[in-house]
């Protein structure tokens, strides 16, 4: 089996540039360990990430697997173990009490699969996206123009004095997102936004997401289950153990037909210690063990099952 030399995603900076310097999004050997009495879990095990200005990325992997502590990491909800993390100029391991206030309330928004935790029951829509604004110090007129907006940017502006419970559950998802915008974040984060929603209403929510990210600038990282949702997406990346194991990379193109097509090519992501993971089928196929052969070849390095006694 080989793994051939190819253009990983992830931007790789040379030796006098620190990993990361281009990225909106940094995550550098990321470890998060959680104390049960006696017991530490391990959620993440040195995961590196990088996620560049105006992408949208989808963030996969099985139950268990770190993505959702990555996600409350980035959220500034959670606090990394060690490794460095950092949001634009935001340095995730050192921020004060204040700065972590102050960077939830405006460089990152984030959307919880339940709504229950995204919305107040008693506030309307628009009484809800003015809140944070509100918090935030914003000038009333500024705060009715930008509540407006984005009500109708995603399609619920008819929502707008209605209370949770007479919307249904896209509507108040779509509203939730525009709570999550309401300061102008640069990152928009999402926790399984469509888990809870049927296939049209999950199209509906995808669909603002797609707004945030195309129309309003806003950089979207989300952890979904839904691989229709992690389908459309330029770039989706597996978490395996509680490391990034691989990414799949779409792009458009146009047949000699003049049909536009979608091509989806996996890598394997290689971090920064030299660690690649390879599928389980792979292993399965070349019953690939604790130890394998590797050579080093013109274009390519060649991974071998240990044949020897």
């Amino acid at each position: 089996m080989s793994l051939l030399d190819g253009p990983l995603s992830a931007r790789r900076a040379g030796p006098e540039q620190e990993f990361g310097h281009d990225a909106l999004i940094v995550c550098d050997n990321l470890v998060r360990i959680y104390q049960t009495g006696s017991i530490e879990v391990q959620a993440l095990q040195g995961l590196d990430l990088l996620v560049h200005e105006g992408e949208m990325v989808a963030i996969i992997g099985a139950s268990g697997s770190g993505k959702s502590t990555l996600l409350s990491l980035l959220a500034g909800t959670d606090a990394p173990t060690a490794g460095r993390a950092r949001v634009a100029s935001w340095d995730l391991m050192s921020m004060s009490r204040r700065e972590r206030v102050h960077y939830r309330r405006h460089a990152v928004g984030l959307v919880r699969q339940q709504t229950a935790r995204n919305l107040v029951p008693y506030l309307s829509a628009a009484q809800m996206v003015d809140l944070p604004m509100t918090l935030a110090g914003v000038p009333r007129r500024e705060r009715r123009s930008r509540t407006g907006e984005l009500l109708e940017s995603v399609g619920v502006a008819h929502c707008a004095r209605r209370r949770p419970a007479q919307m249904s559950g896209g509507e108040q998802m779509r509203v939730a997102i525009c709570v999550a915008l309401a300061n102008r974040p640069r990152v928009l984060l999402a926790d399984e936004p469509t888990g809870e929603l049927d296939t049209e209403t999950s199209g509906e929510v995808f669909g603002a997401l797609r707004t945030a990210n195309s129309q309003l600038g806003v950089t979207v990282v989300m952890v979904t289950h839904d691989p229709d949702v992690s389908g459309q997406v330029e770039r989706t990346v597996a978490i395996r153990a509680g490391r990034t194991s691989s990414e799949v990379l779409r792009r458009s193109t146009t047949g000699a037909d003049g049909e536009h097509r979608v091509v989806a090519e996996e890598y394997a992501i290689m971090d920064r210690a030299g660690r690649v993971q390879v599928p389980k089928d792979y292993r399965e196929a070349l019953a690939l063990t604790r130890r394998v052969r590797l050579a080093l070849e013109t274009d390519q390095v060649a991974i071998r099952p240990d044949t020897g006694a």
